[in-house]
């Protein structure tokens, strides 16, 4: 009788798209632009209405959200 066959092996694993990974840093670069323009402004004004200030607080959020899609993007596993 014969040998069961063994296994296949598994294919190789893709590669990581360059172009992806580049795209989501230029995206990300564009996202700090609100982050700074906020820390630019909350320097300069001392005195703040509370809708300034919310206002202040999500071009911050967006900032951040820029950080983490960079860093999103330069800590991908290789494969």
């Amino acid at each position: 009788m014969s040998e069961p066959s063994a296994p296949s092996p598994s294919p190789p694993p893709r590669g990581r798209n360059g172009c992806l990974q580049a795209l989501a840093i230029v995206v990300g670069i564009v996202l700090l632009l609100p982050g700074l323009c906020a820390i630019i402004l909350i320097g300069a004004g001392p005195r703040m209405a509370r809708e300034d200030v919310l206002f202040l607080l999500l071009m911050l959020g967006i900032g951040a959200g820029g950080i983490a899609l960079i860093w999103w993007a330069v800590r991908r596993p290789r494969q």
